[in-house]
């Protein structure tokens, strides 16, 4: 077989000791082989121009033909084997480079339906090899068709992503529907460039865990872009982290105000901080009910008197003043609720101390333990709600999710008051 030896493998994967090439007819692969061996360019170049040419000798040529047009018209012959790609992709022409990606493309919805075959595989390979290419105009060009093709490999979408230049990289960060998400949190962990950040939060869909990885990025225009992003997740856990950072970046905040389906205790966090034009679009969201919109207005009531009325005297502890409002009759669970909105955390730890006859100190060894089971019960010790217990399980111990006691029925405490109380002797407390 001569210069032949090994092609049929290559082709059809099977061994060349059990089966010879495909001859459809003999005395015409013959003559197909000698011209492809020593004939002259217009002898080659019919050759890989025909379809009807054997596919071994299309092959041959792709690897061997030193005469880059015949390459390039190898290429545009539809019966060139896919398994051709890997060679042609490494091409020192850099036309026949761009044509085989071309190709490729035109090619993946066919391939796409057996995704387990080799020839994908052979593809994928190729397209990979192209999509590191040297030349910018090769990515370039594989960038621009692969952006927003259906049956773009996420393992050639993931090396374009990272691509340093960012003409190539920013159309599959922003448009890509086949990048995946480890992709995505990988490229994110890296502290990229601003504009990644905002490509990447400007998806038509951004999963829960990529927003979150956004919004820890700290990058504030990319923050603003994923809240305004009606097909990002951002699960209440998120909010809140959002409304947080919203406090000392006023670029959030309306974003949030207007997002839709708003939780209700995210509003009675943001009105403890926000302007009154904020103020007024959150109590006039018309996802609200009449009664929602008349307790936003009186929680705004009560977060101005809390700001104003019932600050703490000049030189006065938190338990003394904890002591003083509990004396007018003015410190209940609402009061205490707006304090921790408004992330008076000493405030907070006061009234509780002094609702559990004990002081500061012992509250805070509580709240460090970030046991949910310890906070529900000293809740109930105190008289609490449930309710508030969740949130301060949330926003006071920033408890983990996975970890969270949850409210029985939305508002009855879930833990048997044996437990509680038992909870409560353990930690000292009769």
């Amino acid at each position: 077989m001569g210069i032949f030896s090994g092609l049929t493998d290559k082709i059809t994967g099977k061994s060349t000791k059990t089966s010879a090439p495909s001859k459809n007819d003999p005395a015409r692969y013959s003559d197909e082989r000698e011209r492809a061996a020593s004939g002259s360019k217009g002898e080659r170049m019919n050759l890989a121009k025909n379809t009807e040419t054997h596919r071994e000798i299309l092959y041959y040529l792709a690897e061997n033909d030193p005469d880059p047009k015949i390459r390039r018209a190898l290429v545009q012959n539809a019966s060139l084997p896919v398994q051709a790609s890997g060679v042609l992709a490494k091409d020192d022409d850099v036309d026949v480079r761009l044509a085989l990606a071309e190709r490729l493309i035109k090619l993946l919805p066919e391939l796409s339906k057996d995704k387990q075959s080799q020839l994908y595989a052979y593809a994928v390979q190729a397209l990979g090899t192209l999509a590191l290419d040297e030349v910018l105009k090769i990515r370039l060009a594989l960038t621009s068709a692969l952006k927003d093709h259906a049956y773009t490999p996420p393992k050639v979408a993931g090396q374009l992503a990272r691509d340093v230049e960012r003409q190539v990289s920013e159309p599959i960060l922003k448009f890509c529907a086949a990048l995946a998400d480890d992709d995505l949190l990988d490229i994110l962990s890296k502290h990229p460039a601003s504009w990644a950040i905002q490509a990447i939060a400007s998806r038509s869909h951004v999963s829960g865990d990529v927003s979150t990885a956004i919004i820890r990025t700290e990058d504030v225009p990319a923050g603003q872009m994923l809240i305004e992003n009606e097909g990002a997740e951002l699960n209440k856990e998120l909010l809140m982290e959002i409304v947080d950072k919203a406090r000392t970046t006023p670029e959030w905040q309306k974003p949030t105000a207007l997002r839709k389906a708003l939780p209700y205790d995210i509003v009675q966090s943001m009105m403890s901080f926000v302007d009154e034009h904020i103020k007024n679009i959150l109590e006039s969201r018309e996802d609200f009910d009449e009664e929602t919109r008349s307790e936003v207005a009186e929680i705004a009531k009560r977060r101005v008197a809390f700001a104003t009325e019932h600050q703490a005297l000049d030189g006065e502890t938190s338990l003394a003043h904890v002591k003083r409002l509990d004396k007018k009759k003015l410190l209940n669970e609402e009061l205490v609720a707006d304090a921790l909105a408004m992330r008076e955390t000493e405030f907070v730890l006061a009234a509780l101390a002094h609702k559990a006859k004990t002081n500061e100190d012992e509250i805070k060894k509580i709240v460090d333990m970030k046991s949910a089971k310890s906070i529900v019960s000293l809740c109930w010790h105190c008289k609490f709600s449930m309710r508030f217990a969740f949130r301060l399980e949330q926003e006071l111990c920033h408890i983990p999710k996975a970890e969270l006691i949850y409210p029985k029925d939305g508002t009855d405490f879930p833990l048997p008051e044996a437990d509680m109380k038992w909870q409560m002797e353990f930690l000292g407390f009769r």
